[in-house]
């Protein structure tokens, strides 16, 4: 790892940082569709679906914050297609920067961003209802959990951001992970779904990250789903870092 890489990482970060403070409605639109589903199902379809807790928006909260995650990381891809196309790219290789320190400047970015949607997205969920007694342990379990979550798929991002052809292809990808929720326990119990639909449901990564947070929420003991919800996130990770940084040499040799 070059001495600089630190330093150039920082430098990079700072300017996406300065972009996304230039615009502002990106971080607001990423909160503004998990919000609206958020009142949408605990308003409109709450009271249709049972579940095991007492409060619908506790049940859910859950799926909503990896949707978030979901539709925030489509945005990084658009930003590292933006920077691919503009001919940033190639001025920051005429000069003595740290190669990689562009990459991760952009994943550092997203973990911001992603951030501070996660935190606004709770505090629409607090007005609505929402309660944990959960102690400060739980928490910061459940901040882990997000964090490695959004790493995984900010990883998984860059590669459209580095491939894609348009900005529409860009940023499309994100499209089946936002609906993923849909099919885990995120919004119903999985035992009132079809026989192919509830194995595939149970077995998905969404599941066990949905009921691993919801567990820390609730103070219930979580048994083997935290493990698996980690084991899927870090196995993501390291796929997408392998993949996404071959592309980025092949893409700047």
């Amino acid at each position: 790892m070059s001495k600089h890489f630190f330093g150039d990482t920082a430098v990079l970060l700072g300017r996406s940082l300065r972009h996304i403070s230039r615009s502002p409605d990106t971080i607001i639109t990423t909160a503004i569709m998990p919000i609206a589903m958020m009142l949408m199902f605990v308003y409109v379809f709450g009271g249709a679906i049972k579940t095991e807790s007492d409060s619908y928006v506790n049940y859910m909260l859950p799926g909503i914050l990896l949707i978030t995650v979901a539709s925030g990381i489509a945005y990084t891809a658009f930003r590292l297609f933006t920077d691919m196309t503009s001919g940033i790219f190639e001025r920051f290789q005429s000069m003595p920067t740290a190669r990689s320190s562009v990459l991760w400047a952009h994943v550092l970015t997203s973990l911001i961003a992603n951030s501070i949607s996660l935190v606004v997205v709770v505090l629409v969920a607090l007005l609505m209802g929402f309660r944990s007694s959960a102690p400060v342990q739980a928490w910061l379990a459940v901040a882990g959990i997000l964090i490695l979550f959004t790493l995984a798929l900010t990883w998984i991002a860059l590669i459209p951001g580095l491939t894609a052809k348009s900005v529409e292809g860009a940023s499309a990808f994100s499209y089946p992970l936002i609906f993923l929720p849909f099919l885990s326990s995120a919004f119903v119990p999985t035992d009132t779904m079809p026989g192919p639909v509830r194995v595939f449901a149970e077995h998905q990564p969404v599941t066990s990250i949905v009921n691993a947070i919801r567990d820390l929420f609730a103070q219930q003991p979580v048994g083997t789903d935290i493990w698996i919800a980690l084991a899927w996130s870090a196995g993501i990770l390291i796929v997408a870092y392998v993949f996404a940084m071959n592309t980025y040499r092949r893409r700047i040799a």
